[in-house]
């Protein structure tokens, strides 16, 4: 059953991505500058915010719909706002190496990692 709702909820995300990135851009068709991406991984931060603060505070949603909004719908709409989420998690917590650790690793490693796969597949 979760895998259902985090497939339909991931399906769902990855529409509302498309279609919002798609607005932004046509909304600023004269830059180069990544405004949908930009708008659609803010936005995420935003509503991972409240959505994991209204479960937490008020108890609601059960396990599947927890994984069907936070997992699936969440997770295909930007996974930068679990990676927002997850390292305001570790601050709250006071866990502050940690929560460094994590935003070097993940925009630094990733960056690298990016590039290391465009220059290995890339004609010359």
């Amino acid at each position: 059953m979760n895998a259902a709702c985090i497939g339909t909820g991931g399906f769902l995300g990855a529409l509302a991505r498309y279609w919002l990135s798609g607005l932004v851009h046509r909304m600023l068709p004269m830059t180069s500058f990544p405004f949908g991406t930009l708008a659609v991984n803010l936005l995420g931060c935003l509503a991972i915010g409240l959505l994991s603060g209204l479960i937490e505070a008020r108890q609601i949603f059960g396990p599947e719909l927890r994984a069907f909004v936070l997992i699936g719908i969440m997770g295909s709409f930007t996974t930068f706002s679990t990676f927002g989420f997850e390292t305001f998690a570790m601050l709250r917590d006071e866990e502050y190496l940690r929560a460094v650790s994590n935003i070097g690793l993940q925009v630094v490693l990733g960056l690298l990692l990016v590039w290391i796969g465009f220059s290995l597949t890339a004609s010359r």
